[in-house]
């Protein structure tokens, strides 16, 4: 039997991702599967403010380079956390079904609205304040965990943001103190693939990883991504979109919210979809 290693990151919620997609692995394609764990540039810099940093890549980069190198076969990623742009050599391979997409207000326990919300990106920033006028923010880092904690037990803040799929994955479907809050999409634009496991490896050898992941999950996601490669996104920008259904949810830090409608034409050529709508919102 064959084996493969999965370049992964060492947080939980990482570890708990690419063991969902070794399990997948090893019954898809009959293969041993093993974690090559990484400590990324964006993991050792807790002090950093992604923000300001750019933040994109700096979860991804080591990763990419151990598939480069040949050290791993696929590199497991969570989708939000990639570029538009992949380095050359690599692509994404696919995904695996897409978890709940929505991000949700952790707030203290009995609070009604927050004066004090930690979250360092400014598409939560600008979005939650639209339900929040008058709100202060502040940075947060840490693995979901930690995150809950501060915000439960030392008080940080009043709230903080999270996404759903994350508290899904490693079983936090509540805290001691913290009341959870899914937010719909028209109040808050999920992030570009949120929700989603990406697979990536190196390009010649997607075909034989493509056929065992999730076709209906890179159908939405494939539409995203044309968005935030055609805007060059990255987390300094407030900018979110979401396709689902027959609608996108679209937000952009000098569009606000928007809610269009899709047809099943606009999934057939992402790229052409991305730019005529970029366009006439007059972004492009």
């Amino acid at each position: 039997m064959s084996k493969l290693i999965l370049a992964t990151r060492k947080s939980p919620l990482a570890l708990v991702q690419t063991e969902l997609v070794a399990a997948h692995l090893r019954s898809a394609l009959q293969v041993e599967a093993e974690l090559l764990k990484f400590v990324t540039t964006g993991d050792r810099q807790t002090e950093w403010s992604l923000e300001q940093q750019g933040g994109k890549g700096l979860f991804t980069g080591e990763l990419e380079q151990a598939l480069l190198r040949g050290d791993a076969d696929v590199a497991v990623h969570s989708t939000k956390d990639l570029p538009g742009e992949m380095p050359p050599g690599l692509s994404i391979a696919g995904y695996m079904p897409r978890e709940n997409t929505r991000d949700v207000l952790v707030i203290r326990a009995g609070l009604a609205a927050p004066r004090t919300i930690a979250t360092g990106s400014p598409r939560r920033r600008l979005q939650i304040a639209k339900l929040f006028p008058g709100v202060e923010f502040s940075e947060i880092r840490g693995n979901v965990d930690t995150r809950l904690r501060k915000i439960a037990d030392q008080h940080v803040a009043d709230a903080t943001i999270l996404a759903a799929a994350g508290l899904n994955r490693l079983g936090f479907t509540s805290w001691p103190g913290l009341d959870f809050r899914p937010l719909p999409f028209d109040q808050m634009v999920p992030a570009v693939g949120q929700g989603a496991i990406a697979i990536q490896s190196r390009t010649a050898d997607v075909a034989r990883f493509a056929p065992v992941f999730d076709a209906a999950t890179a159908h939405g996601i494939n539409l995203e991504r044309a968005f935030q490669h055609a805007l060059g996104g990255g987390c300094h920008t407030a900018f979110g979109v979401h396709a689902v259904g027959n609608e996108l949810f679209f937000f952009h830090e000098q569009t606000g919210l928007r809610r269009l409608p899709l047809t099943a034409a606009d999934f057939d050529s992402p790229s052409a979809t991305a730019v005529r709508i970029l366009h006439s919102l007059g972004l492009k």
